[in-house]
Order: C-alpha cells, then structure tokens, then sequence
C-alpha cells in the first residue's frame, strides 16, 4: 500500500545495521603494541602508511626476525629509499632484506606474500601494517597462506585519532572506508567458499 514506506525501512535497516557494525569495527582496533615475545621467521611490512617500513626495519634490527621482506614497493625504488634516516650495513641490506615489486593493493600484497613465503618455505611471519589496515590485511594474508602462522604487528599512524574518532572527519571517514572495504572481503571470500565448497 506504502511502497515507499517498505523501501525507506530497508534503508534504515540497512543504515542501521552498518553503522552498528562500523562501532563494532572501530572498538576492535588494535590499540596496543604487539607482543615481540613469539618468534617468527620473516617481518613483512606492507607499504602505503606511514612509519610501516620503519618500525619493520627496527624489528629486523632488533632481532624480532631474521629477514624483512617489504611488499608493494613501486618498481625502481631502492632500500636505501625506503629507509631514509635508518642507516642500514650494506651486508644486512643484501642478506636479509627483500623488496616485492608487484602488489599494488592488499590483495596483492596477500599474493606476493604467498610466493614469498613459498619459495623460503617460511612457515611464520609478522604482519606490519597501520591498526585500522590490521583486520583486512590479516584477512587477506590468512587466506593467501592458510599454512602459515601470521603474527599481526600494528603501526599507530599519527594523526590517527583513536579514541573519539568519531568526532574527527578524516579519521571518521578512514575507518568507514576500510570498514566498508572489510566487508567486500568478507563478502568476496564467503562466495568462493560456496563456489569451490572449500572454505578457508
């Protein structure tokens, strides 16, 4: 009788229900540093943030693992480049550090990961990325590796305001983005399993 009453419901249920979901997101970010006490056997930062590819090098530094692989690094670009202001031995540059040229977003990153990964037959990583990218990169890398225990590794990005992020536009606007592209993952990953009957 109201169609437009029918329509304008399922609006606001939909609203209603991703707007409950992107609070659940934004209380589930990590809010600490991670716990170095577990060992792993490669540190891979994935690139597109600040302070990622420093705070890597300062665990391959530190001792946190023994390599550093860097993925999604735009070709042409050097360690060197990547690592102004952190002098770097130039033996434990070509011993110890790998820069991956081919992923040019997360999923790539997943995917380039995978190969790295498989051809050192690594089994354990920690996962360098900015809090709010945590959920959809440990999403994406979990299921490129499924064998491989990942350990997650969050940079706190300053200017990021975590506590009333709600009140800061830029911030308010990051989350809703990377909760609404958590979503198509989710989404992308529940079809494949119903298509293949192999869930991951």
């Amino acid at each position: 009788m109201f169609p437009g009453l029918g329509r304008l419901a399922l609006v606001l249920v939909v609203l209603i229900a991703w707007t409950t979901g992107l609070w659940r997101f934004a209380q589930t970010l990590p809010r600490e540093a991670a716990d170095l006490s577990q060992p792993a056997e490669v540190i891979v930062v994935l690139t597109g943030g600040s302070r990622r590819v420093a705070e890597g090098v300062a665990l391959l530094m530190a001792g946190a693992a023994p390599r550093l692989f860097i993925s999604g690094v735009p070709r042409g670009v050097r360690v060197a480049d990547l690592t102004l202001g952190q002098p770097l031995a130039p033996t434990l540059v070509e011993c110890c550090i790998t820069l991956g040229h081919a992923a040019e977003d997360t999923i790539g990153n997943a995917a380039e990961i995978a190969g790295y990964m498989a051809a050192g037959g690594y089994r354990t990583l920690r996962l360098v990325t900015a809090d709010y990218h945590m959920p959809r990169a440990m999403a994406e890398v979990r299921r490129a590796v499924p064998d491989v225990h990942v350990l997650p590794h969050p940079v706190f990005p300053e200017g990021f305001r975590r506590g009333d992020w709600w009140r800061w536009p830029g911030t308010l606007a990051l989350i809703a983005v990377e909760y609404s592209k958590g979503l198509v993952v989710s989404t992308r990953h529940a079809i494949a399993d119903l298509v293949t009957g192999e869930p991951k």
